[in-house]
């Protein structure tokens, strides 16, 4: 499991490997906070390689999203793959998360 981040022009995109899990959810937590802190504002975390996410995971991406609302930016999810796609359906957060369904159009949603 790991996370890549690199800088597009303005927009940050963290890359997720593996699976978001109870186990590292705090250290993608971490990285973006530190990012934010920074000043950045605009994210896009890209789930191409991810294969599954957990409870506390979507936990984790539901807080950093109202942490950097609270600070004027945006995140923004792209790439998930069916199973990732029907659990943010079942759980609503399809409506909290602005999903794209490739990294392009993740970017240029900004």
């Amino acid at each position: 499991m790991s996370f890549t981040m690199t800088k597009h022009v303005t927009v940050v995109v963290v890359d997720v490997d593996g699976q978001l899990i109870v186990g590292n959810r705090q250290e993608l937590k971490q990285k973006v906070l530190d990012e934010l802190e920074k000043g950045e504002r605009k994210f896009l975390i890209d789930f191409a390689r991810t294969g599954y996410i957990d409870s506390s995971g979507l936990g984790v991406l539901v807080s950093l999203s109202k942490k950097i609302r609270e600070q004027g930016g945006e995140l923004r999810l792209a790439n998930l793959n069916d199973d990732l796609k029907t659990l943010f359906e079942l759980t609503k957060l399809d409506t909290l998360f602005q999903i794209a369904d490739s990294r392009e159009r993740g970017l240029e949603s900004f």
